[in-house]
């Protein structure tokens, strides 16, 4: 995605978008959250992440589909192909 592409999707300038790749300014709060949105994580985790630390793997159906939200179509497209693969394996066990 270009620069100004994810500017536009969170509402900021490609020159800022650029100026936070290069490491010359750090996004407010307000603009990490959106990052962290549509990493598919909270504020908290996003920025453990951005710390180096390690984040918790999701325990409840709710916290995987809220990430599966923001992922790129690409990796929901890896996704459904493994559960659709995941399926026909059970129905091949089940007969059906």
């Amino acid at each position: 995605m270009s620069q100004r592409a994810f500017g536009k999707l969170l509402g900021v300038s490609a020159t800022a978008v650029q100026l936070w790749e290069r490491g010359d300014t750090v996004p407010d709060t307000e603009n990490l959250a959106k990052l962290a949105a549509r990493s598919g994580y909270t504020l908290e985790e996003f920025l453990r992440l951005l710390d180096g630390k390690p984040v918790s793997d999701p325990l409840d159906i709710q916290q995987i589909v809220t990430k599966i939200k923001f992922l790129p179509l690409t990796q929901v497209a890896a996704i459904v192909r493994a559960g659709v693969e995941r399926l026909a394996a059970a129905a091949e066990v089940s007969g059906d």
